[in-house]
């Protein structure tokens, strides 16, 4: 037998000495697999990739470890972290992430000795250098929007405030001019002549007669008040205004309209003390506020003692301002109720607050039919502005006193005061 291989070892060939019957040599060939052979080109690529991928991975590695790679605790945050050197975009991933970081310390306390950088540019610098973890950044966040929304709510109630002194507050020049103007009375005997005329003093219980009631204790206004009625009206001579004042002002309000007639309307000033039927036995109630001690502290004292700013809007607090007014214990802001009583002998009176400007004829008001109703006045609680034209009785009245829930609706439309019409005989 003999075995031959062939040069290339792809076959093998057996063949035995003896023959068969027909005399042929008996043989068997056995080929071989192919040897495996490695592509110089597929060798050439792979060590081009890692040539090149090594050092960018060696790269991002050390920029990773320098910003605190141990404090990734999962694959998402190391894939996050390689994600913008393999060009994948994580920034939806990255704000759904914060946004439940937020949501999260929202229900925490801030910590006690958390240091707030005092602007932006100071929390850039502290963040490249302190490197935050999420956690510190969002509490720092909140803790400057926090602080934030407390200064600017602080400025807003301090300016409330302002806007409260200085309307609540007298101004020197009129002060002065309300003091001249005693000292007028004094001395001048133009300035203390009867008003009006003794022959006009019938007209005033003439139910034919427009007449206007004005309670105030400010001259200027008072003066601005009569003169832009009776310029507007159409028939001038039919009007007659009855001034009530308090007992300081008497002598300079007096002086005023004797020195200053406004012709043809008649003017008739008296103060509160002239009154006979105005006694604090006949008027318990408004003896109960000038003399309680706590209503005037609450009138006249510290308006943002006690206040609990950080539960108050300050829309309430504007409101709470606008109730604590001095004004609003002054024995002349609650004159209106007791007209009946004070012009026994008339039938219907328009009553004038002294911030209004007269700018049109007000002689149609007295063809309005009050049809038994006690007043007429315009409504504050449909309109535009929503701050003015937005009151009902809810705003006024505490309906948790069960007589007045049981005899008011709180969705009653409020009306406004500057100008209302009273029907004395209702």
């Amino acid at each position: 037998m003999q075995l031959r291989l062939s040069p290339s070892m792809r076959s093998i060939t057996i063949s035995s000495t003896s023959t068969n019957n027909n005399g042929f040599v008996e043989s068997m060939k056995i080929k071989v697999a192919p040897p495996r052979r490695f592509s110089y080109r597929a060798v050439f690529s792979t060590v081009l990739v890692l040539a090149f991928m090594l050092p960018f991975l060696f790269i991002v590695t050390a920029i990773v470890t320098l910003e605190g790679f141990n404090k990734c605790s999962s694959l998402g945050c190391i894939g996050r972290r390689f994600g913008p050197f393999l060009g994948r975009d994580d920034s939806g991933r990255l704000v759904k992430d914060f946004h439940k970081i937020l949501h999260h310390i929202d229900t925490e306390e801030i910590p006690s000795g958390l240091q707030l950088p005092e602007s932006f540019s100071q929390l850039l610098s502290e963040m490249k250098s302190t490197h935050y973890d999420a956690k510190t950044f969002a509490f720092i966040l909140k803790a400057m929007m926090e602080k934030l929304e407390k200064e600017l709510k602080g400025a807003k109630f301090a300016e409330l405030m302002n806007k409260h002194f200085a309307a609540s507050s007298i101004p020197k020049g009129i002060h002065c001019f309300s003091l001249r103007l005693t000292d007028e009375y004094s001395s001048n005997a133009h300035a203390r002549k009867q008003l009006p005329s003794p022959e006009l003093l019938p007209l005033l219980s003439d139910n034919s007669y427009h007449h206007f009631v004005l309670s105030t204790d400010n001259i200027l206004a008072a003066s601005v008040v009569v003169s832009s009625t009776v310029h507007s009206s159409s028939n001038p001579e039919k009007i007659i205004f009855h001034i009530i004042t308090d007992k300081k002002t008497y002598a300079g309000m007096h002086s005023w309209f004797a020195l200053n007639p406004i012709y043809p309307a008649i003017v008739e000033v008296k103060g509160v003390h002239q009154f006979d039927w105005l006694t604090r036995e006949n008027v318990p109630v408004l003896e109960a506020i000038e003399s309680h001690n706590g209503i005037r502290d609450y009138y006249h004292g510290n308006h943002v003692a006690g206040t609990n700013l950080s539960e108050t809007t300050p829309r309430m607090f504007a409101s709470k301002l606008q109730a604590r007014s001095p004004t609003y214990i002054s024995i002349l802001n609650h004159l209106r109720i007791y007209l009946p009583e004070l012009f026994p002998s008339l039938d219907k009176v328009i009553f004038l607050d002294d911030d209004v400007v007269i700018q049109r004829d007000l002689s149609p008001l007295w063809e309005i039919e009050l049809e038994g109703k006690v007043n007429a006045a315009v409504e504050t609680c449909r309109g535009e502005d929503q701050w003015v034209m937005s009151k009902r009785f809810r705003n006024y009245f505490n309906f948790s006193h069960p007589l007045i829930a049981g005899n008011l609706n709180p969705d009653e439309c409020a009306w406004a005061y500057g100008m209302n019409i009273f029907d004395l005989r209702a």
